[in-house]
């Protein structure tokens, strides 16, 4: 009889052109958020999963929530499979991508392969491991059926708000106590097991004013020259944050980026209105209440230079960071050895100056790490830009060792 490690490399080795297509029919289906409209990708993707022969549960989010997180329809898709008594490791990946934007060369929806690379929105962030988890899951099942023995539950839980914030995705999941897992492993790339990440905060700020003809424009109050001082006044801010650096590798410096501004209404007349959005980046070493306060603080001084403005400040996103978790260590440990065998190379622990679901979990007491199929970057793999791309070698590779480290984690 063959050891569960040898069956789980025979059975994969026989799943490449398999698990290849699962993934190119996943970036076919647009998922794109916003405008955030899932149920499509939701149904295909249940609909392949119950072609593995996998038992496949959704769960819709109430229309009302949907809404409330700016889209417009969300079904949570969750697979489980009890091996014995032991413990219950959650794998997430969310089928929700960035829309394509301009510049690519080839079909965002074609999943054309080149040169061993698939091209798609989505096919690294992070339709990917919804090919690595299931066929990881399938893995096990193939080494259970040849004897070996596992005590503990494995569970897919693919969701589709990470780019609008989790919310309704994991978070969702965990409150209404769909799963209670107590280990959890999330999307991520292939040459790291990824144990701490930023958190983040958005905050929409408003700036109003009078509107006037542009012939007399000391008649009104122009919102834009506001707007342009509060922008001043955080761009100046912002060259300070490279004196703050994490302890932790990988992490880097706080970070701040305006991404979206909007307002004006004509060529011929002063804008009263201009909103923007920003993107505030914080290292696990900061408390994101601390660092909203020092925000806003920094926003109304600036605006007050402005008589007869008003500023309104909105918070649309606070994402906690993600720390390394002490109750994640072995999980850890045998991600980073079984992918340091499969790759040929030492694989080490980090973290990333990203924000991910994980942190849902984490919020919730479960220890989280990030590892699945990817190249050594977001940079190398296009991610959110165009002609992303993923090396079809990683998803096999990250497979395996997903599959062999769950193996042992659960070994009974």
């Amino acid at each position: 009889m063959s050891t569960g490690p040898e069956t789980i490399r025979r059975f994969l080795a026989g799943q490449t052109e398999a698990a290849t297509r699962f993934l190119a029919e996943l970036v076919k289906v647009p998922s794109d958020n916003p405008p955030g409209d899932c149920q499509a990708h939701a149904e295909a993707a249940a609909g392949l999963l119950e072609g593995l022969g996998l038992a496949v549960e959704r769960h819709p989010v109430p229309e009302d929530r949907v809404r409330a997180h700016g889209m417009r329809s969300a079904t949570n898709l969750v697979v489980r499979r009890r091996f014995g008594e032991g413990p219950v490791v959650a794998l997430n990946a969310h089928g929700d991508v960035v829309p394509p934007g301009e510049g690519w060369t080839k079909d965002p929806y074609g999943a054309e392969i080149e040169d061993g690379w698939m091209y798609g929105r989505g096919v690294a962030v992070s339709k990917s491991d919804f090919a690595t988890y299931a066929f990881a899951l399938l893995a096990l099942e193939a080494a259970v059926a040849e004897g070996a023995a596992l005590a503990g539950t494995v569970e897919l839980h693919l969701t589709y708000d990470e780019e609008a914030g989790g919310e309704i995705g994991p978070r969702w999941l965990i409150e209404e106590g769909i799963s209670k897992p107590d280990l959890a492993i999330g999307a991520g790339f292939s040459y790291a097991v990824v144990t701490a990440h930023n958190g983040c905060l958005h905050l929409e700020v408003e700036v109003r004013g009078r509107s006037a003809h542009a012939a007399m424009p000391a008649t009104g109050v122009d919102a834009l020259e506001a707007a342009n001082g509060i922008l001043s006044a955080i761009y100046a801010w912002r060259r300070g944050l490279g004196a703050q650096v994490s302890e932790l590798p990988g992490i880097g410096s706080p970070q701040v980026t305006v991404g979206l501004i909007e307002g004006g209404i004509n060529t011929n007349v002063v804008p009263d209105r201009v909103a923007f959005r920003l993107d505030r980046r914080m290292i696990p070493e900061e408390r994101p209440e601390a660092v909203e306060a020092e925000l806003r603080g920094l926003i109304d001084e600036a605006a007050g230079a402005f008589p007869g403005i008003t500023v309104t400040q909105r918070r649309i996103l606070l994402a906690e960071p993600l720390v390394p978790s002490e109750g994640g260590a072995r999980l850890t440990e045998l991600l980073c050895r079984r992918a340091g065998e499969v790759l040929g190379e030492e694989v080490v622990s980090k973290g990333v100056p990203l924000y991910t679901d994980a942190r849902h979990y984490a919020a919730a007491g479960i220890p989280s790490v990030l590892y699945g199929a990817g190249p050594r970057s977001i940079e190398e793999a296009n991610a959110h830009r165009a002609d992303e791309r993923l090396p079809l070698a990683a998803l096999q590779q990250a497979t395996e060792v997903v599959a062999l480290a769950l193996f042992d984690l659960l070994e009974g």
